[in-house]
């Protein structure tokens, strides 16, 4: 095998349902209190991965979370029986199926040491995130055992908010090469919180190795924040050469632009104007909350949501861009409702490693017939529908935990992590 990118897909967990917990995140808003259909995300989530695997490209996966976190509950003193309703809520989240908020990656070919850098991410702006560091840590660490290899990192303390992969983008001529490491953050968004602390962005390039001369932390817009856009892969995403963002992802996009052209000199940015796709609509639709992607024949595909489909000013801005000669040739709608209802997309669902796949514990790899086998574990054991008012049904938590184990045994790791 060789270096090269693999998407870690978080799959969604038994427990996901619209509680409406992440302030700033409009459609998480928008379907506060709306029945969830966990069984239905899980399976679409399945099946992104599977069409990646069509495209030819690796394909990893990260495992839900243990749901009700107990612990959690136990240092807050209550229980699920007792707890609040939002408390109760926050302990029951899937939000981890969103593996790009997982953490940050350096590859091997951009850090001091020669390894591949992952500092988990603290998530401390949500209460409901905030808990989930530690048994994602665990699966890091399991993943990326080989020391030879890998790097894991404990989170950036508080109160410096670090959101992980989601405010980071990464340029290079190819995957395999030195790149340059983009650390977005943000200062204000008007009536929402800005997630990204710039000195979480900066120990986080400390910590990894990275040289100063191709590291560039770039300030999201406040417009962009207030707009909806509370991580920067909403408005912006980057693959190898290539930077997709809208007109008014960044506070200051010239200096921003010019400063990537002198550290990376055959970059394209590939800008949508905020006279053709209005911040609006580009939130609404997850245009750029997309997985750019280099197939097999060197082109580059934009694997993004149906609804950007249905949103006409952005689908009209797609066609003309794919009938020009610029370097995304091939859009490739999914479909992820049941995610995105709840504010999350294509580009959310997963982390993105540049390694060498044999350096990887391979429980985290799957193909099409292992990927059949975890959706064979879903369609039984996943609920159908979870309502808010749900959650403190015992037999439903009974039926969430049974999933988990069952997940976890079916792929060998039930020694390994522990509820």
């Amino acid at each position: 095998m060789s270096v090269r990118e693999i998407n870690f897909d978080g799959i969604v967990g038994p427990s996901h349902n619209y509680a409406g917990l992440s302030l700033g995140n409009l459609a998480s808003a928008r379907n506060a209190g709306a029945v969830a259909h966990p069984r239905a995300a899980a399976l679409q989530g399945l099946e992104k991965m599977r069409g990646n695997i069509h495209l030819g490209l690796a394909q990893g996966i990260f495992l839900p979370q243990w749901r009700p976190d107990v612990a959690w509950l136990t240092k807050l003193g209550t229980d699920v029986g007792d707890a609040d309703p939002h408390i109760r809520a926050a302990a029951m989240s899937a939000s981890s199926m969103w593996a790009a908020n997982a953490a940050t990656v350096s590859p091997a070919s951009d850090t001091a040491d020669g390894r591949t850098h992952l500092t988990v991410a603290n998530l401390v702006t949500m209460p409901h995130r905030s808990h989930e560091w530690p048994q994602t840590l665990a699966q890091l660490r399991i993943a990326f055992s080989d020391t030879r290899a890998f790097a894991v990192h404990d989170p950036i303390p508080a109160p410096f908010g670090d959101e992980g992969a989601a405010n980071h983008m990464r340029l290079a001529e190819r995957h395999d090469q030195p790149g340059v490491e983009v650390f977005v953050y943000g200062r204000s968004g008007g009536a929402f919180p800005a997630r990204q602390h710039r000195e979480a962005s900066k120990a986080v390039a400390r910590i990894h190795g990275l040289d100063p001369a191709r590291t560039l932390f770039v300030e999201q817009s406040e417009a962009a924040i207030a707009a909806g856009a509370f991580h920067n892969d909403v408005v912006a995403v980057a693959n190898e050469r290539v930077l997709f963002t809208h007109e008014q992802a960044f506070a200051d996009k010239d200096a921003f632009y010019a400063d990537l052209r002198a550290a990376l000199p055959c970059v394209e940015i590939v800008e949508v104007p905020a006279s053709a796709v209005s911040l609006a609509d580009a939130i609404k639709s997850y245009l750029f909350n997309a997985q750019l992607v280099t197939l097999s024949d060197g082109g580059m595909a934009l694997i993004l949501p149906t609804e950007a489909r249905d949103t006409p000013a952005v689908w009209t801005w797609l066609e003309q861009m794919i009938a020009g000669n610029g370097p995304i040739r091939r859009v490739v709608p999914v479909d992820v409702r049941q995610s995105m209802a709840n504010g999350g997309g294509p580009a959310c669902l997963r982390l993105r490693v540049v390694a060498d796949p044999v350096d990887i514990d391979p429980r985290f790899l799957v193909d099409e017939a292992q990927l059949d086998n975890i959706a064979r574990i879903v369609s039984q054991y996943w609920p159908e529908s979870i309502a808010p008012q749900d959650l403190s049904d015992t037999r439903l938590i009974a039926r969430i935990e049974q999933s988990w184990l069952t997940l976890v045994d079916h792929l060998q790791l039930s020694g390994d992590l522990s509820p």
